[in-house]
């Protein structure tokens, strides 16, 4: 090929190429004659071969060798030149590049060129790669165009004071009178570039904004305009006229009349007569009523304006694009905490969209209707929810049957619903359930004294269905091992009559514990519950004992020990096992989300305030150490307490040595220890962080994390990433959680090990992300001190 082919030569030659080799041999020839003919100094075909340099550009090739030639011809008299020069410097250059900082001389001149179209080019090229630099210096020049009588130069200018106001805020304040002075013009595009350098002005600047309230009546009129002119061949789209302008200055509106009554009352007439008059049948028509109902929302508008937005976002739920009924639910899921009977009314239609075959559109349907959920449409919303879990994408599965657990756990009707519906859950999605699910059900049930027969019947002919659901099964299992009399004695009046040997039970307890699906958890919670039947039942006791104790060779070191210590119960504390083995008693939440169990904290206090009154009942403390540590065996010499004595110190009988299951040292019980101090180091938009500290040594320490939600609306996808100097290593655990209900009723907890120098100056920067009401939100906060450090 020849190196003065032209241009449509050199694309056609690059396109017939077979290979990338041969394209590549291709471009390296071509770029040669480039090179060498911008060598030369007088070069005729300059023009020409930039543009050629810029289609290799634009292939992915290097042509950064053309950088200078466009500084070049940016110089030239020639507006042919010219024109490619300035073409090639916004493809080419950039602020980084100190080639840029060539050609401010150059744009200042030709923004007082006398042919508009070299202004024009100049216009351009500033307001795609002008830097901060030069901004500062031309900024004057763009001010002095504004103020132009050729409304093609005022409108380019001003878009380029907008890339000037991006670039440097301070000089918004240069170009607030000549914007505000734009809006008096005529010609559509003069608008809009306006209208958008205002909308830039006013985000930057708060004084600004409250100067441009002012516009408010203005804008109103100019919009009453648009909507009520006839046709205009010039500015209209499918039937609407200038819809790009009206969208502008309904954004500009919103942005007004944010948290200002007086901005607010002059913009109502003119939302609603958009709203009314324009056409939702085309997608032109759609995206002008979207931008009404956002700024409807925005602002302080009157509810019957509000219900009106409500109502439009209800019919582009039943708009066949799918695009338009996702922005529809994003919308309805921000204002449904403070709209929430308006959007109620919209239920049926949103409850449809969780048959849609898009994932997305999915998902959004199932965070509105779990918002939508309330203390009088709890059953039909359940029922529609439960349908939905059945047979929704394994992705959803988890953030389904977390927000209906979080929905029944606030408002479900009665216990026995309450127990039904996670049940369901359970049964449907076991396998995509929280950790916490199962110690919250077990909760649950024991509060429900009068539901237990009922509830272990259920669950036992689940398990006889399934057991590879685990938290299914370990549930089961729980609720077999505490009520197991009640099952089978067969009475229960709220279920069939179910006749059930003592057989039956331990053969499905047998097929868990040797389960190849039964996780090491789930074998620890049937093996609990077999030796708990041991006192429940009369004639398999030695079944249970011979079941126990092969398990006392598992290769599951938990699982061992635990077959372990019952197998002494069985052999050296017969006596005291009734009393060990017997019914759990009723589990009160400490905070919420939290179960008796899970806060050690309260039952020590309690212990603590009882001991002035405590009855002394064991005599020998150090007897006492030695029954409690023979458990595992080891010691021919048995003492034999009396029956009382037992029953004291293995109940919740109070004795002078804390003679309980929680104090299993008797006089050697420790100070207690002082809770660690909770810190707030962060608290915004009624998400808050505390802090607390246990140093582990001279050189580590724990840092635990708790996170807890004060807002209406429940949080989801919480996540907390930590970072620390390189002088210090950052071990994270694994969060509790990793959803924070409304108004506190959860909170999630995340530690977090530090090791560290003694002299180090130890910081912690906690970066916070979450979702709510269809919004993701991102902050951080900076720790730079640590109680007890």
């Amino acid at each position: 090929m020849s190196p003065s082919v032209p241009l449509q030569e050199m694309i056609r030659a690059i396109r017939s190429a077979r290979t990338q080799c041969e394209e590549r041999g291709v471009i390296q020839r071509e770029c040669a004659a480039i090179r060498a003919q911008f060598r030369q100094a007088d070069n005729g075909g300059r023009s020409h071969n930039l543009a050629k340099l810029l289609y290799v550009h634009m292939l992915g090739y290097p042509a950064h060798f053309g950088q200078m030639e466009c500084v070049r011809m940016i110089a030239s008299p020639r507006y042919s030149e010219k024109r490619v020069g300035y073409l090639g410097a916004m493809m080419l250059l950039d602020e980084k590049q100190d080639a840029s900082l060539l050609i401010t001389n150059s744009i200042k001149n030709d923004l007082s060129h006398s042919n508009q179209y070299v202004q024009s080019l100049a216009l351009c090229t500033l307001a795609c790669m002008g830097s901060a630099e030069m901004c500062r210096d031309l900024a004057p020049e763009i001010d002095r165009l504004l103020r132009a009588s050729n409304s093609y130069i005022k409108k380019k200018a001003a878009l380029c004071a907008v890339h000037i106001v991006r670039k440097v805020h301070e000089l918004g304040e240069l170009f607030a009178p000549a914007a505000r002075s734009l809006l008096t013009e005529k010609n559509h595009g003069v608008l809009h570039g306006a209208v958008v350098l205002i909308i830039e002005l006013c985000e930057r600047n708060p004084e600004t904004l409250e100067r441009f309230r002012k516009t408010v009546p203005d804008l109103v009129q100019i919009m009453k305009g648009l909507v009520l002119s006839g046709y205009s061949p010039e500015h209209d789209v499918a039937g609407i006229s200038d819809p790009f302008l009206q969208v502008r200055i309904l954004r500009l509106l919103r942005i007004l009349g944010h948290n200002n009554e007086g901005a607010s009352d002059a913009m109502n007439d003119l939302l609603a007569q958009v709203a009314t008059n324009t056409d939702s049948t085309k997608t032109v028509g759609n995206a002008v009523l979207y931008e009404t109902v956002l700024t409807v929302l925005d602002i302080k508008s009157e509810s019957g304006l509000r219900v009106l937005a409500v109502n439009i976002l209800g019919r582009f739920l039943l708009n066949n694009d799918r695009n338009i009924r996702y922005i529809a639910m994003t919308s309805l899921q921000k204002i449904v905490g403070t709209d929430h009977n308006a959007v109620q009314r919209h239920r049926g239609t949103i409850v449809d969209c969780l048959k849609d075959q898009d994932a997305s559109v999915k998902r959004r349907a199932l965070e509105l209707s779990l918002a939508l959920v309330s203390a009088t449409n709890v059953r039909s919303m359940m029922k529609e929810l439960l349908i939905f879990l059945s047979s929704c994408p394994q992705e959803l599965k988890s953030h389904a049957a977390s927000g209906i657990f979080n929905a029944a756990e606030r408002y479900a009707p009665s216990q026995r619903w309450h127990i039904d519906t996670i049940l369901h859950v359970l049964t449907t999605a076991g396998g995509d359930v929280r950790d916490e699910t199962v110690p919250n059900l077990i909760q649950l049930i024991t509060n429900a004294s009068e539901l237990h027969c009922y509830t272990v019947h259920k669950l036992y002919r689940a398990l006889l269905l399934d057991i590879s659901t685990q938290s299914l099964v370990q549930v089961a299992c729980w609720c077999i091992g505490e009520y197991g009399d009640l099952l089978l004695r067969g009475e229960c009046q709220e279920t069939e009559p179910v006749q059930v040997t003592e057989d039956d039970v331990l053969d499905a307890l047998e097929t868990v514990l040797q389960s190849h699906m039964s996780s090491p958890a789930t074998r620890g919670f049937a093996l609990t519950a077999t030796m708990k039947l041991s006192t429940r039942i009369t004639d398999n006791v030695d079944r249970i004992r011979s079941v126990v104790s092969i398990y006392g060779s598992c290769i599951d070191v938990e699982l061992q020990q635990r077959a372990v210590e019952y197998n002494a119960l069985f052999k050296k504390y017969d006596h005291m096992r009734a009393a060990v083995l017997e019914r759990m008693p009723v589990i009160e939440k400490n905070s919420p989300g939290h179960t008796n169990g899970e806060s050690m904290g309260e039952v020590k206090e309690n212990q603590a305030s009882k001991k002035p009154t405590e009855p002394k009942l064991l005599p020998q403390p150090a007897n006492q150490v030695c029954d409690l540590l023979g458990l595992l065996g080891g010691s021919e010499e048995t003492l034999q307490p009396s029956p009382s004595t037992a029953l004291g110190l293995l109940t919740n009988t109070p004795s002078t040595a804390g003679g309980n299951l929680l104090d299993l040292l008797g006089d050697l019980e420790p100070e207690p220890l002082t809770p660690a101090p909770l810190v707030p180091v962060y608290d915004k938009d009624g998400v808050a962080l505390t802090l607390s500290c246990e140093k582990q040594s001279d050189t580590a320490m724990t840092v635990t994390l708790t996170a807890s939600n004060s807002t209406d609306s429940d949080i989801s996808s919480f996540t907390l990433q930590a970072a620390v100097p390189k002088s210090v290593k950052l071990n994270m655990n694994a969060p509790s959680g990793d959803s924070l209900p409304a108004r506190g009723a959860a909170k999630v907890t995340q530690m977090v090990v530090l090791n560290y120098q003694n002299k180090v100056n130890l910081k912690m920067k906690i970066r916070i992300s979450y979702s709510s009401r269809g919004s993701t939100f991102q902050d951080t906060v900076q720790i730079d001190t640590f109680p007890g450090l």
